[in-house]
């Protein structure tokens, strides 16, 4: 059937607009757009299925949630996850400065000579810290290293005062210990200098101020004759924000030690300038002067975390930590049959109400909050004289000291289980009683440089030379260790990996009457400590690669932690 429409360009626009074409290349245009919407029909169904099309390949079954659990347990090296952990930060805090007041007038018709109206310049902006249950590492604050709060915008006219700058929130894992390092307070050294300053005037009536580029701001397209001719009142003096009254004292000692509803004040921003309304005088009307804003306080601080976990895992290089810890939680830890497999720890959370029903274990906290998670550390494999700095050496005892409860993992297929029990306290007691040497010489020398507590307002000028060198310590200068109690007077288990092999049932028979005998008292502790804990110990028989008799380790968890 012929178109209706003819195939011809005259009597319209298009010789004009498209000089190429003609009749006898516009049939052609046609037939291409004529055909093409059903080359895009034919693409667009190539998938239907016909009896002509390629089969696609049938869908594999899904896994039954048996496989998932076994693929879970022996996973492939896929399916690893490095989780980032860090238990120390040192972080260099700037609370925000305050902002520039303004030099401004009254600028309307009919008024020649306005009276002056600058703004204040904004204060800034505050750094506060929380402790929140969901972070669990400090590796997000030790890639940062510094943390800036913002600055105070400066003061405009109409006597605008600036905005505030932006506040800083630090979260924080529960059982943060805060420490400070050193600080440096501008607004205190200002008051140290004009207490000074008071102390060495002895000329009569009031006091001249002089120029001091970092403290006044002079009116724009000032000539450089004119502000040496120009007279500057006396500095105002040194103003803080009225948060730093409910700042912690220097030094800073925190102990974030359960979970906080509202974030606490670390450092309070400086105060903004003053406009030049501030400085009006009799004999000056229109000051053309402003001050700038104070700067902020510098902290230094280190934060380290008491309670690494609820749960630590101790035990022999390959002796199925990491297996134990994937098969009760949902942990993507490295797993293999070598030694060293874990080189940090992983830590894992153990979900006792997922609100889908009631909940495995119901226990509350100290506090009063329902318990409805825990956390495990897996620690890496001690070997012989680890307290010597062997192997993976003392950074790894000091995490098995930041958990509540202790678990000492067992291979039971690996030889005699009470001489690997017995081999792991010794290790545990040994960098215990390093540590207390530690804690004992750093008291010692603590108490020979002790000087007393001078009072501010009779301090010499040798004393602030000594708060000078204060203020401009390193910020790297290391603390001395935290005191944490002893490892022996912590609650502890044992469990026994590998139990579903034939040859193992002895030697888990001789590990059970063993620890009856400690716990009746007819043997000594493992550790050979007198104030150790021999309260309750338990043996709790395990296959972790088939997550067999794991199912009692959170029950009898909770009854240690909270008992």
């Amino acid at each position: 059937m012929p178109s209706a429409r003819a195939y011809s360009v005259k009597g319209t626009l298009t010789p004009f607009l498209y000089p190429f074409l003609t009749d006898r290349f516009l049939p052609s245009i046609r037939c291409s757009l004529r055909f093409k919407p059903a080359l895009i029909h034919r693409r667009c169904n190539i998938t239907i299925a016909s009896p002509t099309s390629v089969q696609s390949p049938p869908t594999p079954p899904l896994e039954s949630p048996a496989d998932d659990q076994a693929s879970h347990l022996n996973p492939s090296p896929e399916s690893y996850s490095l989780t980032p952990f860090t238990d120390r930060a040192i972080l260099s805090l700037h609370a925000g400065s305050g902002g520039h007041g303004c030099v401004s007038f009254v600028r309307e018709k009919y008024i020649a000579e306005g009276p002056p109206n600058g703004g204040d310049g904004g204060s800034g902006g505050n750094i506060y810290i929380q402790a929140v249950p969901g972070e669990t590492s400090l590796h997000k604050l030790a890639r940062r290293g510094m943390i800036k709060a913002g600055r105070g915008k400066n003061g405009q006219g109409r006597l605008k005062g600036g905005e505030r700058g932006t506040d800083i929130v630090i979260s924080v894992p529960v059982g943060t210990i805060v420490r400070e390092i050193s600080r440096h307070d501008p607004v205190t050294e200002a008051e140290e200098a004009q207490w000074m300053a008071q102390l060495e005037e002895n000329t009569e009536g009031e006091a001249q101020g002089n120029w001091r580029r970092d403290q006044w701001l002079v009116f724009p397209g000032t000539l450089p004759s004119r502000l040496a001719k120009m007279e500057f009142p006396p500095l105002p003096k040194p103003r803080r924000s009225h948060l730093a009254a409910v700042q912690p004292q220097a030094p800073i000692w925190l102990d974030l030690d359960k979970s906080m509803d509202a974030p606490m004040l670390l450092a309070a921003g400086a105060m903004g300038g003053l406009g030049n309304p501030h400085f009006i005088t009799s004999n000056n009307p229109r000051p053309k002067i402003a001050t700038k804003g104070d700067g902020g306080m510098r902290l230094s601080i280190q934060l380290e975390l008491k309670l690494l976990a609820d749960l630590a895992l101790v035990g022999l290089p390959n002796a199925g930590k990491s297996t134990l810890l994937r098969s009760l939680s949902n942990s993507r830890a490295r797993v293999g049959n070598w030694a060293f497999t874990t080189l940090q720890p992983n830590i894992g959370t153990v979900v006792l109400d997922d609100h889908k029903g009631r909940p495995s274990v119901t226990q509350r906290r100290r506090h009063g909050e329902p318990r409805v998670n825990f956390t495990i550390a897996d620690v890496p494999g001690l070997i012989e004289d680890a307290h010597l700095d062997k192997g993976l050496g003392l950074g790894f005892l000091r995490h098995i000291e930041r958990a509540a409860v202790l678990a000492f993992v067992v291979d039971l297929s690996a030889g005699d289980a009470i001489a690997a029990l017995k081999g792991l306290w010794k290790e545990v007691a040994e960098y215990e009683a390093l540590r207390g040497k530690e804690l004992n010489a750093e008291t010692e020398r603590r108490m020979v440089n002790w000087k007393p507590p001078v009072n501010s307002q009779f301090r010499s000028q040798a004393s602030t030379t000594d708060q000078t060198a204060i203020f401009n310590a390193s910020p790297s200068q290391p603390l001395s260790p935290l005191s944490l109690p002893p490892i022996s007077s912590k609650p502890w288990f044992v469990v026994a990996t590998k139990a579903d092999l034939p040859e193992t049932q002895t030697n888990y028979q001789n590990l059970k009457r063993y620890l009856e005998a400690v716990k009746a008292g007819n043997l000594s502790h493992p550790s050979g400590r007198k104030n150790a804990w021999m309260k309750t110990l338990h043996s709790v028989p395990v296959s972790a690669i088939r997550a067999e008799g794991v199912e009692a380790i959170p029950e009898l968890v909770m009854g240690l932690l909270d008992g």
